[in-house]
């Protein structure tokens, strides 16, 4: 089984985790945000009207002061000591912006009265003043300030009248006496500044809103932050369990067949005791004299030439799809047709191969071997059937094995049994699957106990119409002979060639010798 990746798991959480931060902060902070500034903008409308209202109200009082009052005076006798109106608005300009107020008045002009007294004009100031006099109908509006506060000044024209003319241009303090109607003699500046707050605060239910959904918010991410840690040290334990368990599983891996190992983690089998019969192809190997073997090797240079032959061997089964069902000593018990099959043929068919391919690969273990010391080669004998068997988990609740049980299993060992040293027999169950693919020489009938008929048996030769071997190995008293076809290149096969017909002459020359003589 293979182990799941914990800083995989945890870089998603993470990502997880930013990724919802990053959707509930703008609900926190965006939404105050979006309404303080729709607050500063509606403050800065409401700021433009209420100026444009002072103005026109200033601008009515001044009108209402020249036509009404002073148009009263005019015939009196102490009319001559009444202000002008612009004198009048000036005045209570000041004495408007003399309060610590928001709202400040200032009347101005470019051409002011000789005895009164002079004004700095500044640049807004002075752009409404040469915008006015060019558009008079379009008030001069500024907006300035900051985040937290906002001025609006709003210029509108002081147009002169009639009666504006004729006492400016009579006057003897007027430093212009060309006035005409409708000239634009001056400007009333009205400045309202009002921090935004000021409104905000109006809205208090809103506010009061905002500050719970923003706990909340801040709540939540603060809650999901620590599910986060929990859940992160969940994974850490996991991670750990997990890697333990992939310990584990991969060591049970070396005592089960691959195949049983899947179908067992991916739960296509139950861990039961139960089994099913089916028909399988059995192998069966053995080699020969390995008793005698034990008693001429140490213990610790048979383990290791042991453990390389049933490396070499399970390498071949597991890629020609075999399930090892175990190791018996030196024997080799295999099957093929469960828990994965390819139909009875084509297992039949792979279990042969297999078994070619196993002689073949013995034969350069033993050029191997035979470098490393070891006088005798190994030869091994293999029995190959084909049959119906039971094939499942055999135990007890405890303690169980995977395995095969049945005559048909009996039946590949005992055609071991009679296989010459380093041979393949065949039952002629398997023999009928495999005829096309393989060349086979049937042998005499043999009796199997538990089997009723007479079963005979098929000694391989090698596959239908395969090439010559690659390797050919011999090994008798006086020769070991190892020959590896693909290995040799122009050169060496020359001289294989001249060493081969040089060993074939001294045996032709010792042959002549030991031909008796006629009488």
């Amino acid at each position: 089984m293979r182990a799941p990746l914990p800083h995989i798991q945890r870089h998603r959480h993470r990502t997880a985790t930013f990724s919802l931060a990053v959707l509930v902060l703008p609900l926190v902070v965006g939404l105050p945000l979006a309404v303080w500034l729709d607050l500063r903008g509606l403050s800065t409308r409401m700021m433009q009207g209420e100026a444009t209202e002072i103005g026109v109200l200033i601008d009515e009082m001044r009108t209402y002061y020249a036509n009404d009052v002073l148009g009263r005076l005019d015939g009196e006798s102490h009319g001559e000591d009444a202000p002008m109106p612009t004198a009048m608005s000036i005045e209570l300009g000041k004495r408007i912006s003399a309060r610590d107020g928001a709202v400040k008045i200032r009347i101005f002009s470019d051409f002011p009265f000789r005895k009164r007294a002079g004004h700095p004009i500044d640049a807004f100031e002075q752009t409404a003043l040469e915008q006015l006099r060019q558009d008079a109908a379009r008030p001069v509006v500024d907006v300035s300030g900051t985040l937290v506060d906002r001025t609006v000044r709003i210029a509108t024209p002081i147009v002169m009248g009639p009666a504006c003319v004729a006492c400016h241009n009579s006057h003897p303090d007027s430093p212009k006496q060309n006035w005409r109607v409708g000239d634009v003699r001056g400007v009333q500046e009205v400045t309202v500044r009002r921090p935004i707050e000021a409104s905000i605060f109006s809205f208090q239910s809103l506010l009061v809103y905002f500050a719970v959904v923003a706990a909340c918010g801040l709540a939540f991410i603060r809650m999901q932050s620590r599910q986060a840690a929990v859940i992160r040290h969940m994974n850490g334990e996991l991670a750990q369990a997990n890697a333990f368990l992939g310990t584990v599983s991969a060591k049970i891996a070396r005592y089960l067949s691959p195949q049983v190992y899947r179908s067992i983690f991916s739960g296509a089998k139950e861990v039961a005791i139960t089994a099913e019969r089916k028909k399988l192809t059995i192998f069966f190997s053995d080699i020969k004299d390995f008793t005698a073997l034990t008693e001429r090797l140490q213990p610790e240079d048979l383990t290791a030439l042991l453990n390389e032959y049933f490396t070499e061997m399970s390498v071949i089964a597991l890629r020609h799809g075999a399930t090892i069902d175990k190791f018996v000593g030196d024997a080799i018990l295999l099957f093929f047709g469960d828990p994965d099959t390819r139909g009875v043929r084509e297992d039949a068919a792979a279990a042969v191969r297999m078994a070619l391919d196993m002689q073949a690969a013995l034969g350069r273990l033993n050029a191997e071997w035979r470098k490393r010391g070891l006088a005798e080669p190994l030869e091994v004998r293999m029995g190959i059937n084909t049959g119906f068997c039971h094939v499942g988990n055999f135990g007890s609740d405890n303690r169980m094995d995977y395995t095969i049980i049945g005559a048909e299993a009996n039946l590949a060992a005992r055609l071991q049994a009679v296989a010459q040293p380093g041979s393949i027999v065949i039952s002629y169950e398997t023999y009928a699957l495999v005829r096309d693919i393989v060349e086979a020489e049937a042998l005499a009938p043999i009796a199997v106990k538990g089997v009723s008929r007479a079963v005979v048996p098929y000694v391989v030769r090698g596959l239908s119409g395969a090439a010559e071997a690659d390797v050919i190995h011999g090994q008798v008293q006086g020769l070991d002979f190892f020959l590896d076809i693909k290995a040799l290149d122009a050169g060496s096969a020359g001289e294989t060639r001249r060493l081969l017909e040089k060993a074939l002459t001294a045996l032709e020359t010792r042959a002549g010798r030991e031909r008796p003589r006629a009488m």
